[in-house]
């Protein structure tokens, strides 16, 4: 697989846990904190923006294991079982997401 393979099949395990996620909620809670006058006045920019915080936390998160992994072992730049590690790691983030997909689709 190569890398963009790999950076693609992330992004779309982190925008679908983005869209789906049941801890989306926290993302609403937060974005609200952040400036309550601003949002409030339109609730799809609530669902946008908490969407992206939460992709983007999938992914951050995500690359701790691959990160650790390059750490321990030495490495200078991710390769292969790095990028196998951080995409593990988004699946499993996203394991809610999924499941919230498949009982939508049923």
């Amino acid at each position: 697989m190569s890398r963009q393979s790999f950076l693609i099949a992330i992004l779309a395990f982190a925008i679908l846990n983005g869209i789906f996620s049941p801890f989306r909620l926290v993302a609403h809670v937060i974005v609200l904190a952040m400036a309550p006058g601003f949002f409030v006045a339109s609730p799809a920019i609530v669902l946008l923006v908490s969407s992206l915080l939460t992709a983007t936390v999938t992914i951050m998160l995500g690359g701790v294991p691959a990160a650790v992994f390059e750490r321990v072992t030495g490495r200078a730049e991710s390769d292969a079982v790095s990028l196998w590690l951080w995409l593990a790691g988004v699946a499993l983030l996203s394991l809610p997401a999924i499941q919230t997909v498949i009982a939508i689709a049923r």
